[in-house]
């Protein structure tokens, strides 16, 4: 179908009087991107070039339709706010796709044209949300009759917008505006060298048999050579079945080097400039840090309430987790003969952690594995959120997509179609390697109907092989059930404007953490959790011992966590430029300023090849944060039943459709019943 759109384009004569000229801006009728409404993307074929003249074509419509709105003579919601929110809904779009492809084609052309586009992108969207003419509109509206008239909704709408605009420099003046605009292209080009050379950094670790040791045999089977040695790429999805399982300890260590220093030789000067850049930037919005600016329309509001949460609660973990190291040592003492004296090494706590497990616990992840084939345990998945949340989704035979992998399903509610997820669950080489729910278009209403939201599940979990179907520990099964969380807070929204489906970034993980509960159930786990060979079913004994095992080395746990975090707000919160930070060194002070043990390996880089403080500063706390709601949300579920389904659509309608239509505490105190509280998290760790 083609999309041609006639723009009317107001030119604004001397004498004051307006006329209208019509240009039209067509979109070949071949593009794969040129679809109607709730038609799928032709993504099978998908190239650099459709890229580009997608993305131009939508760039073009966008500065048409923003000169339109620039020149209203009387501003109104629907001629300033209603028109902004609609290309704006296409130009997200265009650059959710083009960024997307980048992280998952497996051409080069297309990646390449997928990064250079979502940043041209980036640039148009710095320029209109700091066009002074456009704010001006804006703020007529707001200042007339009928903004005062507006339901509580749609004033939350406008303001939004314009604090928006507010925070991206649009009162600066043109000198400090152009600087603004300057820095902004620095960073998003950084930002994305960063996450091309941690992506293609092919860290490989080679070892003999002797070396291998302890490792899964079906593991060692999928990166055995032809002379019998083994090459495993160090990246999120090997990192469990190494460091948890090696024997011995120079094997966990050479893996820990070699996955910490993933794109460092690169990325620490990007750092470095990242860091100091998002400091000016702050500066010259008026703020004492990056950290202060970044903070301002999150719930936390500012870094003093950050740090504050953030040293509470390593203050709440601490004894846990100093008692966690003594066990592990005492592990180490039994397994190795090392003496509890003797500190213990970072890169040996998964190791020592699944001893425990196994011997004390009687909990092998391994033999769980086995329980816990990707396809049953996605068929399981899908069938709990169905139930709970009252939706049905349905899957695209033969659907148009970047990989053969990739699967596509439709949601359904009633029969109503309500959206669009994609599912690319496996690594391979150039694609993104952790684990992220990707929203590539928000719910919106239409003059022609609604338009659906459509996002995408990236995961890397390992590949079956000819002898053993694809297979997931119980932590990544957790992992599963999270990011689908997030699917899920996608496809739940079906507000006005897409402007107001997202939720404020420290409480979105809320929403998905909440999920992870599920699986910690044993009447909803044994309903899939099935042996890959025999069918039987995950027994009930040795769930058992893991619910006793949940919080073994849960306060080390929480430390790692908060550690990131003191990491993260220490780059974008405490930078001084007459004193650049050394990024290594910050390390080490935290690991003596939190007194649990000595995190840091030396000769390590880890925060070369960390996706948040790259593309997400200030947002590690968010987690945590988040976690305290997901877990106080979750107590209604328990109360009432995790099958419950009018809790499930409660939780949906008031949670996560959302969005930011109404304030979070508002909503989640509703669904609660009463102002939230941190008692139920503080339970989940065992530290009550």
């Amino acid at each position: 179908m083609i999309r041609i759109v006639s723009i009317l384009v107001l030119i604004l004569f001397m004498n004051c009087s307006e006329k209208e000229t019509t240009k039209t801006i067509e979109l070949a009728a071949d593009n794969p991107f040129n679809v109607g409404l709730n038609e799928p993307i032709d993504y099978a074929n998908v190239t650099g070039a459709s890229i580009e003249d997608f993305v131009s074509y939508e760039i073009e419509k966008t500065a048409q339709t923003i000169e339109i709105i620039k020149n209203q003579s009387t501003p109104t919601l629907e001629n300033t706010f209603l028109s902004f929110d609609a290309v704006l809904n296409r130009l997200s779009q265009a650059g959710n796709n083009s960024f997307m492809l980048y992280w998952t084609s497996t051409d080069s052309i297309t990646r390449v044209k997928g990064i250079e586009y979502s940043q041209k992108i980036d640039s148009l969207r710095t320029e209109i949300s700091s066009d002074k003419g456009l704010f001006r509109q804006f703020k007529t509206f707001a200042a007339s009759d009928d903004y005062k008239k507006l339901n509580n909704k749609r004033k939350r709408f406008v303001d939004d917008i314009i604090n928006n605009f507010e925070l991206s420099g649009v009162n600066l003046d043109e000198d400090k505006l152009k600087e603004f605009k300057t820095l902004q292209a620095e960073i998003s080009e950084l930002t994305s060298q960063y996450s091309t050379n941690m992506n293609t950094a092919n860290a490989i670790l080679k070892l003999n048999e002797p070396e291998a040791e302890g490792l899964p045999e079906s593991f060692k089977e999928q990166y055995k050579t032809e002379n019998g040695t083994y090459e495993i790429p160090a990246q999120p999805s090997t990192s469990g079945p190494v460091m948890q399982n090696a024997i011995k300890s120079e094997t966990r260590k050479a893996f820990q080097i070699l996955y910490s220093n993933r794109g460092a030789d690169k990325n620490l000067e990007i750092l470095n400039q990242l860091v100091e850049k998002r400091y000016q930037l702050g500066q010259l919005m008026g703020y004492k840090s990056y950290a202060e600016y970044n903070l301002v329309p999150k719930m936390a509001k500012n870094p003093e309430t950050v740090w504050k949460f953030v040293n509470d609660l390593v203050a709440e973990s601490k004894e846990k987790a100093i008692q966690d190291i003594e066990a592990l040592k005492t592990a180490r003492e039994r397994i190795d003969g090392i003496g509890t004296n003797k500190k213990l090494n970072s890169w040996d706590l998964p190791f020592y952690h699944n001893q425990i497990l196994k011997t004390q616990y009687k909990v092998d992840n391994e033999k769980i594995r086995a329980y816990l084939p990707t396809t049953t345990c996605l068929t399981g998945m899908f069938e709990l959120y169905q139930e709970l949340l009252d939706v049905e989704f349905r899957k695209i035979e033969n659907a148009s997509v970047w990989h053969e992998d990739v699967e596509a399903y439709e949601v359904y509610e009633n029969g109503k179609l309500k959206g669009r997820f994609y599912l690319d669950l496996f690594p391979r080489p150039n694609k993104e390697s952790w684990f992220y729910a990707v929203p590539l278009s928000n719910g919106k209403q239409m003059n022609d109907g609604y338009e659906v939201p459509v996002a995408m599940l990236l995961g890397n979990f390992t590949m079956g092989t000819d002898k053993l179907p694809s297979m997931i520990t119980h932590n990544e099964l957790s992992t599963l059930f999270h990011e689908f969380g997030h699917i899920m807070d996608s496809m739940s929204y079906s507000g006005e404007y897409s402007l107001q489906a997202d939720t404020k970034s420290d409480f979105v993980e809320a929403m998905s953490q909440i999920f992870e509960n599920w699986i910690w159930d044993y009447d909803i786990l044994s309903s899939f959790a099935k042996h890959y060979e025999t069918g039987e079913v995950l027994p009930k004994e040795l769930f058992d011992n893991m619910v006793k095992a949940k919080n073994v080395s849960s306060g080390i746990s929480a430390q790692r966590s908060l550690r990131s975090c003191i990491y993260d707000m220490n780059l974008y919160d405490k930078y001084n430029p007459e004193k650049p930070l050394d990024t290594d060194q910050l390390w080490r002070d935290i690991d003596k300023q939190l007194g649990v043990m000595d995190w840091y390996v030396e000769g390590t880089h880890p925060q070369g090849s960390w996706i948040h403080i790259n593309t997400h500063p200030v947002y590690y706390y968010g987690y945590l944060w988040s976690e305290v709601y997901a877990q106080d949300m979750f107590t209604v579920f328990k109360k009432n039943g995790l099958r419950d389904q009018k809790t499930g659509v409660n939780y949906r309608k008031m949670i996560l459709a959302n969005g930011s239509q109404r304030p979070v505490d508002d909503a989640v105190e509703e669904f609660i019943g009463r102002p939230m509280n941190n008692q139920a998290y503080i339970k989940s760790l065992g530290l009550e």
